[in-house]
C-alpha cells in the first residue's frame, strides 16, 4: 500500500474519541443487522476530523469478514482510485466490492442483489437527483442504497456541498431517511492540520464573509500571504522538494487568455489539474506539482503544504472589511445547474462557492500560503499579515 495513503487513512494508535465512535457504531450496526427496516448510521464532521479513518476501521472489520455481504462506495473518482489501491493491501478484502455508487446501484438492481452493510464515504457527493449523463436514472442515491442494505453507514460534511446535483442539507437528509431508524455520530476534533482551533475558525470566518482578522499565531502551523503567485509557487516547489505533497490549488473564475484557460496571475501560469485513469490519484502524483489542484482532485486528500490562489470570484468589501463571494465570476457552470425540485437562491450559490474555498484551504497539514487574484482582497490580506491590523 502507498505509504502516503496508509498514513492518511489508517492510524495505528486511534484516539479515545475515535475508539468510542467505532465502538458505538459497531453496536448500532449489530442492532441494525437484526432489524426489519434498513437503518442508517451517520458519521458527521468537518474536514480533517478523522471521519475516513473511522470509516476505514469499520471497513476492515466488516468487509474482511465472510459472514457479511458488504460494499464500500464513494462518488469521488480520485478517492475511488485510492480506496481500490488500499483495498489490494488489506488481507481478505475483495477489491471488486469497492465501487462508485451508480455502478453498485445499477448492478444490484439488475441482479436483484442485497447487502448487509454498505459504507459510503463523502456521502455529500451522492446524487440527490437523476443524472442520466452519469448513467444514474434514479431520484436519490441514498434512497437506493437504503433499499439495498440492512445498514448503510454514511459519512457527511454539509460544508463540502458545492453542486446542485449533489445538494444535501440536514433537512433533505432526514427527509430521505424518512421513517427508517438512524443514529448520528458526531466528530468535531481536528486531526488533519496542526493548526489550532482559532486558526481553523479564521479559515471558516474568511469563507463565511465575516470581518477579516489577523491570522492567529498560536501553533506550529505555517501561514503566509503572498503578493505574487509566482513567488508563492517557488515556495511550494521548495516545500515539495523538502517534504513532498505540496501543491498549488485555486478556485474557479480565471479568464481565458489567448485561448488558454490556465491559472494566470503575475508571473504564475499553470494549467488546471487533469483527470487521469492511472491508478495513482492526482494528489499523490509527482507530476501534479506543475498543475493547479481543484476540489475535483483534492477533496478527501491530505497535503503537507498548500499554495492557495483565491480566484476572481472572490472580492473585498472595504465597508464591511470582509471577503465577498461573486457568483457571476465563477466559471465552473456545474455549480449552477438547475433542478426541478429545488430552486436555489443567490446566497445558496454563494455558499457552494465558499464551500469549495473552505475545503481547499484546509488541505494542508502543516502550512497554508495564500494570495488572491482580486487586488483589493490581496492588499487587505497582506496588510493584516504584515501589520496585524
Amino acid at each position: 500500500m502507498n505509504k502516503v495513503l496508509k498514513a492518511q487513512f489508517f492510524v495505528d494508535d486511534l484516539s479515545d474519541d475515535q475508539k468510542n465512535v467505532i465502538t458505538n457504531i459497531n453496536a448500532y450496526i449489530k442492532k441494525g443487522l437484526t432489524g426489519k427496516q434498513s437503518s442508517v448510521a451517520i458519521i458527521e464532521g468537518a474536514a480533517g476530523t478523522g471521519k475516513s479513518v473511522v470509516l476505514m476501521e469499520l471497513v476492515r472489520q466488516y468487509m474482511t469478514d465472510k459472514r457479511y455481504k458488504t460494499s464500500l462506495v464513494v462518488n469521488h473518482p480520485e478517492l475511488y482510485k485510492a480506496y481500490r489501491e488500499m483495498g489490494t493491501a488489506i488481507p481478505n478484502m475483495n477489491v471488486s466490492t469497492i465501487r462508485r455508487p451508480t455502478s453498485l446501484i445499477n448492478y444490484a438492481q439488475k441482479n436483484h442483489e442485497k447487502y448487509d452493510i454498505i459504507f459510503v464515504d463523502e456521502a455529500h457527493l451522492l446524487y440527490s437527483k437523476s443524472e442520466p449523463y452519469a448513467h444514474y436514472r434514479g431520484q436519490n442515491q441514498l434512497t437506493d442504497l437504503m433499499n439495498l442494505a440492512k445498514v448503510v453507514v454514511v459519512v457527511y460534511d454539509f460544508e463540502q456541498v458545492f453542486q446542485s446535483k449533489m445538494y444535501w442539507d440536514k433537512k433533505l437528509l432526514f427527509k430521505t431517511i424518512g421513517n427508517h431508524p438512524y443514529k448520528q455520530f458526531d466528530m468535531d476534533f481536528q486531526y488533519r492540520m496542526v493548526a489550532s482551533d482559532e486558526q481553523v475558525t479564521w479559515m471558516n470566518d474568511l469563507t463565511e464573509e465575516k470581518k477579516i482578522k489577523p491570522f492567529p499565531r498560536n501553533s506550529d502551523f505555517e501561514f503566509k500571504v503572498y503578493d505574487k503567485a509566482g513567488e508563492m509557487f517557488e515556495k511550494i516547489k521548495a516545500r515539495n522538494k523538502e517534504y513532498g505533497m505540496s501543491r498549488m490549488v485555486a478556485t474557479s473564475g480565471f479568464p481565458r487568455i489567448d485561448g488558454r484557460h490556465n491559472v494566470e496571475m503575475d508571473s504564475f501560469n499553470l494549467p488546471w489539474d487533469e483527470w487521469d485513469p492511472q491508478r495513482t490519484p492526482w494528489a499523490k502524483r509527482e507530476g501534479s506539482i506543475t498543475q493547479v489542484g481543484t476540489i475535483y482532485t483534492l477533496q478527501g486528500f491530505d497535503l503537507n503544504y498548500v499554495g492557495m490562489v483565491i480566484g476572481p470570484s472572490f472580492g473585498y468589501d472595504k465597508k464591511t472589511d470582509t471577503m465577498t463571494v461573486i457568483p457571476e465570476k465563477y466559471s465552473h457552470k456545474e455549480v449552477f445547474k438547475k433542478r426541478k425540485d429545488i430552486k436555489f437562491t443567490r446566497d445558496e450559490y454563494k455558499a457552494f462557492i465558499a464551500n469549495v474555498l473552505n475545503v481547499l484551504i484546509k488541505r494542508g497539514k502543516y502550512g497554508l500560503y495564500l494570495t488572491a487574484y482580486d487586488d483589493a482582497l490581496r492588499a487587505r490580506l497582506l496588510e493584516l499579515n504584515e501589520t496585524g491590523k
